[in-house]
């Protein structure tokens, strides 16, 4: 595999921005290569997987770049007060690989992941824009981010968010709400965002995020919404995480059908 670090100008951001890509070392010459974006946590940057993990290694012989955008400690949001990194990946990372290199620019050639923070990010991002990804498998993950009232009480976070919690722009119980196949039954019509994505799941059981995930799995089967959600044994770390990621990529290529 092939690995390079880009700089780039960010729209949104008004910046110089960094991301790492792992490319395949022979692209195939008859079609086009699907891509998984695969989002970091709060304490890492752009560099967390390649570092931690063997995520090349495990996609090496796979049709599919692997793009690594820093996403600071933005939980993948456009901050109400601070800047707009939601944006930043739809619109900056996903237009530049785009742009740049021969990927399929449809659904069915684009899947996220990540873990924790980028857990939720993944998942919220899928979810809210259900045309964009075929996949998103979600480690981890701080999913009451936006919904729990507690986490006002952290200067930083309701900089990102404001003060409507739970219900606002990012909050991922509500952002479910707007994909699900119950969305008729409860009076609002049938959603016009699509299916959701195939949707992958899974959190340690010593891991301090274990409720949150087991409380947006119940708050999914409640919606209808197809999903896969699973529970192993290990904690918060990259030990857990090198062994999960390769099972992610076996769901993600099983989707985007490479």
């Amino acid at each position: 595999m092939a690995v390079c670090t880009m700089s780039f100008w960010g729209e949104a951001l008004q910046k110089e921005c960094s991301m790492n890509l792992i490319l395949p070392d022979r692209p195939p010459t008859r079609k086009r290569l699907s891509v998984l974006y695969q989002l970091h946590g709060l304490s890492d940057d752009h560099t967390g997987w390649l570092r931690r993990t063997s995520i090349d290694r495990y996609v090496s012989g796979l049709p599919l770049i692997v793009v690594m955008p820093d996403g600071a400690r933005s939980f993948y949001c456009d901050a109400v007060d601070g800047a707009s990194y939601e944006k930043h990946v739809m619109k900056d990372v996903i237009g530049f690989v785009e742009r740049f290199f021969p990927v399929r620019a449809e659904r069915s050639g684009r899947a996220i992941g990540g873990l924790s923070m980028g857990g939720y990010g993944a998942m919220k991002l899928a979810l809210k824009f259900p045309h964009v990804f075929a996949s998103v498998v979600s480690h981890s993950s701080a999913f009451d981010f936006a919904h729990d009232p507690k986490m006002l009480d952290d200067a930083e976070r309701r900089r990102i968010v404001g003060d409507k919690v739970p219900g606002g722009k990012d909050d991922l119980y509500a952002i479910a709400e707007r994909v699900s196949p119950h969305r008729g039954a409860r009076g609002g019509g049938e959603s016009r965002l699509g299916p959701p994505p195939a949707v992958r799941f899974d959190c340690g059981k010593n891991d301090g995020l274990l409720e949150s995930n087991r409380r947006f799995h119940r708050h999914l089967l409640g919606l209808g919404i197809r999903h896969e959600y699973r529970e192993f044994p290990g904690e918060h770390n990259w030990a857990y995480w090198d062994i999960r990621i390769q099972e992610a990529i076996r769901f993600h290529a099983q989707h985007l059908k490479v």
